[in-house]
């Protein structure tokens, strides 16, 4: 475990001599996922403050909902009145609803993001600076059938073990009875069977390394016993075959949800390693690494075989026989669709009804893999009972979180592909959609599209779409990333040099054929087995003002966009009876491109004697034409707005005389 302490950066955050260095520590925790994943654990630090009447008040800073400990500000860490919290504690007992009531009543700040549910149990601990997380190597062995032994032997009397319980004030009752005759000052932490580790001291620097060196035990433990190398490696190529049966699980989970969903299927080492043993299936179902981690991935993982689909129904009856058995009048069944799956001998699935709550099932199963084999190494692995894990996934405190991020954008949990995806029209069109919540496919012959949007929700591949097995490869990667295809924007293409029908050559003629044309036959013939399983599939083709009104010397150019337009048509009356519209859009004038310099449009506006601006907006609105004014009007076609339009073509010109 690194010990990240830094004086230099240390002495910059003491400036505030309340929330400074616990900000800092806290930050130091949050940057080491072996500690932290995603809003879990917590800190705090008992500080003092000067009300408006001059009344100094003792209050706990301690971390807020919502807060993640990677990029926690002070603002995160709300004041809290300790004593109010410390007679909390000296209560037999507290609802959780009343509890968060009262947590409420005990800031200093109504402004402030409402306490962690650990704020009693912080409160209790008689230390300045309390550090709490939940450590993959420490979590580890406590998810074994001699645990408890085991980190007893590590720790010895520094450290109470105590089993686990429900965290909150139940949590906070268990710790003050276990200590009513401990010595704190002999203590350096605590560990939470199933649960995670805590450390304190008054001094930050100390309690942030005992949080350190202890776990580097456990993690020592796990190296010398050889635990830590039983982590499969294999190799596993996916399938043309693979991916089509990705997508039509991602559109069987998102009907079962109700929302578009995501997916991805991991074939790294790790993943493909446990899900080719033997009993990857019993493994995956036993629990999480920890209970916090139901919020995200549910108490289990789905098992999945040649039939994907057979294996989600199989999940969903698997939940609900689970939630029958487990559940009172007071829950309402959650949806029951698997958070993560394993495939076998291919890898791990992930699912999430938003991009990061992908990323998020994808990081704790990453860490939960590594997990279960390890305590496979040390006799087996033992997570929670079922009824527990229940408690914990219908805990009304839990769900909160959920329903506090419910609303979604518009394409939440939609895909789509955009060709010439790096400049002009194809640039922008990749904005408009993440604006509006999709991820987005991004496609470009450039070399440098897998590093223009700086996003996770944008998947930059290089493809040369003139070629049917690059567009293949790049589609296939698409579904694996993030689960199938929604909505084509085929917009790539160019304008080749001007010449007249006399001039024309062969190879000016053929090539704006076969990108202007035949490479949007290819994209959309290679993409229609996923559109198909998409959710309100769509395809809108960029066209061109050159169709209903073509140029003398464009020959090349307008006869390529004359037959993308009749494909379009084609296409429309084709793909109808899947479910699949087909629109047209014809932009004209759309100078804030890569290929309209200003030396170029100064040259163009003074052909025909005008200044730039007149030259810009030499139509029936007298209106500039931006790719962003394009891009708009593609997302409305491409969503639902328009749902029963197909076969259209609309312009994008402002107006133009010759085309009305």
């Amino acid at each position: 475990m690194q010990n990240r302490w830094n004086d230099q950066a240390a002495s910059e955050h003491s400036v505030d001599k309340n929330t400074g260095l616990r900000v800092y520590t806290s930050q130091l925790l949050g940057q080491d996922p072996d500690l932290v994943l995603h809003g879990g654990g917590n800190t705090s630090v008992k500080g003092e403050l000067t009300d408006v009447f001059g009344n100094s008040e003792q209050v706990l800073f301690v971390k807020g909902s919502g807060w993640d400990l990677k990029t926690i500000e002070a603002r995160g860490l709300p004041p809290v009145k300790l004593d109010y919290l410390q007679k909390l504690g000296d209560l037999d007992s507290l609802s959780d609803s009343e509890m968060m009531r009262q947590l409420r009543l005990a800031l200093l700040d109504p402004t402030a993001p409402t306490p962690s549910v650990e704020a009693i149990l912080h409160a209790l601990i008689p230390h300045k600076y309390v550090d709490h997380s939940h450590a993959d190597a420490v979590v580890t062995i406590s998810n074994t059938a001699n645990g408890s032994e085991i980190l007893r032997e590590l720790y010895g009397d520094e450290v109470l073990i105590l089993p686990y319980v429900m965290p909150g004030f139940i949590l906070a009752r268990q710790v003050a009875a276990a200590t009513r005759t401990v010595d704190w000052e002999n203590l350096r932490g605590m560990v939470l069977l199933h649960h995670g580790i805590f450390t304190f001291d008054d001094d930050a620097r100390i309690s942030y390394e005992n949080m350190i060196e202890l776990v580097s035990r456990a993690e020592d433990y796990l190296s010398k016993t050889g635990a830590a190398d039983k982590v499969a490696q294999l190799e596993y190529q996916s399938t043309a075959k693979d991916c089509l049966q990705l997508s039509q699980l991602r559109v069987n989970a998102s009907h079962l949800l109700g929302v578009p969903a995501l997916l991805r299927l991991d074939c790294s080492g790790p993943a493909a390693g446990f899900a080719g043993l033997a009993n990857c299936d019993e493994l995956i179902t036993r629990g999480p690494l920890t209970p916090d981690h139901t919020i995200h991935t549910k108490a289990f993982a789905a098992v999945l075989d040649d039939d994907p689909a057979t294996g989600l129904q199989e999940f969903v009856d698997g939940y609900q026989a689970y939630y029958s058995r487990h559940a009172n009048q007071e829950h309402s069944c959650l949806d029951p669709v698997p958070r993560y799956s394993v495939w076998r001998d291919r890898g791990m699935v992930y699912l999430g009804t938003s991009l990061k709550r992908l990323q998020i099932v994808q990081d704790i199963t990453g860490h939960t893999l590594k997990a279960i084999q390890q305590a496979e190494a040390l006799g087996g692995w033992q997570a929670l009972p079922r009824a527990e894990l229940f408690a914990v996934e219908y805990w009304e405190l839990e769900q909160a979180k959920l329903k506090s991020s419910q609303s979604r954008a518009e394409f939440e949990g939609k895909i789509t592909l955009v060709t010439g995806a790096a400049s002009g029209i194809g640039k922008a069109c990749v904005k408009d959609l993440l604006e509006r919540g999709s991820v987005v496919v991004a496609l470009d012959i450039s070399s440098d599209i897998g590093e223009l949007f700086q996003t996770a929700a944008v998947l930059g591949l290089q493809c040369d779409v003139t070629n049917s097995a690059a567009i293949q490869a790049a589609i296939e990667q698409a579904v694996l990333h993030f689960g199938g295809l929604d909505m084509l924007v085929s917009n790539a293409g160019n304008f080749p040099t001007s010449q007249s029908l006399e001039a024309l050559e062969d190879d000016n003629w053929n090539k704006s054929l076969d990108l202007n044309l035949s490479s949007h036959m290819r994209l959309i013939r290679a993409s229609l087995p996923y559109l198909k399983n998409g959710i309100d599939p769509s395809v809108v083709i960029i066209g061109s003002k050159n169709v209903p009104a073509p140029g003398p010397g464009a020959a090349a150019y307008s006869a390529a966009k004359a037959g993308l337009t009749q494909l379009a048509r084609v296409a429309a009356l084709e793909l109808g009876e899947s479910g699949i519209r087909v629109n047209t859009v014809h932009p004209n004038a759309v100078y804030d491109t890569a290929i309209w310099t200003e030396d170029v449009l100064e040259k163009r506006a003074r052909h025909y004697g005008l200044s730039v601006a007149e030259y810009k907006t030499a139509n029936v609105l007298k209106t500039e034409v931006t790719a962003a004014d394009v891009a708009r009007v593609v997302g409305l076609l491409a969503g639902t707005e328009l749902s029963k339009t197909t076969g259209a073509q609309i312009p994008i010109d402002g107006g133009n005389n010759r085309v009305i």
